[in-house]
């Protein structure tokens, strides 16, 4: 299990040429399932790029690691509608996380999803600053699908 925060800035690398392509940037998903990270492209022109989950050779610590660039496609919002973490109109990073029986949980700041499967397992919720000081901040596990409004994120933590 892993969070987006760990892979947040990692350099890509393709094994075909040893070349450093970007940064991963954001973690693309529907439902409960990872579909992809979004790179930061290296170079003058800023374009972003897109990497299915299939096609992640390895997630290091200090790297990610695809086989090939021609794995990698340019990002296109319309091509995919997917929801993120930090970018875009569908993200969902600061939120409030309400519950389906009307508790209001804390606001979105990690995704824990399976590196290889992809699922979706659970969330980071924060309460703030000091809150975070004093109690931490709490994972809240669940494989149901989000319903991600513009203002408030409803999850059923029965499933």
């Amino acid at each position: 299990m892993r969070t987006f925060s760990v892979l947040n800035g990692l350099s890509v690398i393709s094994l075909k040429g040893g070349k450093e392509i970007g940064k991963v940037i954001d973690l693309l998903f529907q439902e409960t399932h990872v579909e992809g990270l979004l790179i930061d492209k290296n170079g003058w022109l800023n374009s972003h790029l897109f990497v299915p989950l299939e096609n992640i050779h390895a997630m290091g610590q200090d790297a990610l690691v695809i086989d090939d660039v021609k794995m990698l496609s340019v990002y296109d919002k319309k091509q995919f509608p997917f929801y993120s973490l930090h970018n875009g109109t569908k993200k969902i990073v600061g939120k409030t996380l309400m519950s389906t029986e009307g508790e209001k949980l804390g606001l979105v700041e990690d995704v824990y999803f399976h590196e290889n499967l992809g699922n979706i397992v659970g969330y980071e919720v924060t309460d703030g600053f000091i809150a975070d000081l004093k109690e931490g901040k709490r994972v809240l596990k669940s494989t149901a699908p989000l319903t991600v409004g513009e203002e408030v994120i409803v999850i059923d933590l029965n499933c």
